[in-house]
């Protein structure tokens, strides 16, 4: 009930993910989420003969009430979204992003938390993921003033020392194996007051998810990871006015 009450309190509109940011219309209190890249925002994914592709990260970005229950997704990337894993091995991914899928708490006919081809997020909330930094527009029109947005961030194939190819399944640091996340999910969080009288508000780091996605906990501590902690340079949560 209350995902639905809050589904009728914001009417949420399609984010720019693929289109010119400038080309999107902004009204009096409407909300952008503006993600900007950081250094390593586009990674090497390996193909095959030694060959690399440039990967943007696998995204998606929620709402919470302030006492951590879930209301809605406002925006996940394409992949995720829709079982469009490339090169996966069948793995499902789901150590991608599983701070959200647990938050949204739908379970699918093979017991994992995972949108599939069968069941797939609706295009209103997915796209293509961007390669470079994007917004995404929310348009309030109802009574929830106080609410947290969450961004969980995670790149394919982001070995470190912590997180290495060759960990295996059960080990603390497995993260899917070979074409597995490697480092886990990066996730932020802005809480919004829209009470407060301000206008601009910056999500924090608050820690990484679940290497092996058996759960959507957050864990603090992120002194193990190294490059997953600058795919996202900053991420602004602005009232137009």
């Amino acid at each position: 009930m209350k995902t639905l009450n809050f589904i009728a309190a914001l009417l949420l509109l399609a984010s720019c993910a693929s289109c010119n940011n400038d080309l999107v219309e902004y009204q009096k209190n409407d909300i952008k989420v503006s993600i900007e890249p950081g250094s390593t925002y586009l990674h090497d994914f390996p193909l095959f003969l030694g060959l690399d592709k440039k990967n943007p990260p696998q995204m998606a970005i929620w709402v919470e009430d302030l006492h951590g229950n879930y209301l809605t997704t406002i925006y996940a990337t394409h992949k995720i979204a829709t079982q469009g894993w490339q090169f996966s091995g069948g793995n499902r991914r789901k150590e991608a992003l599983p701070c959200w899928c647990y938050a949204r708490g739908v379970k699918y006919e093979d017991g994992l938390y995972l949108p599939t081809k069968k069941q797939p997020l609706t295009d209103g909330i997915s796209g293509a993921t961007p390669t470079k930094g994007y917004n995404v527009k929310m348009s309030p029109n109802g009574t929830l003033k106080q609410f947290v947005v969450k961004i969980e961030v995670n790149h394919s194939t982001d070995f470190n020392d912590s997180y290495p190819k060759s960990a295996k399944a059960g080990d603390a640091n497995y993260s899917g194996g070979s074409e597995g996340s490697g480092q886990p999910a990066v996730v932020y969080a802005a809480t919004v007051d829209l009470t407060s009288g301000a206008k601009s508000f910056q999500a924090q780091l608050i820690g990484h998810s679940s290497p092996d996605g058996t759960d959507g906990t957050v864990i603090p501590d992120v002194s193990s990871l190294t490059t997953a902690l600058t795919i996202i340079k900053q991420i602004t949560i602005t009232v137009q006015q």
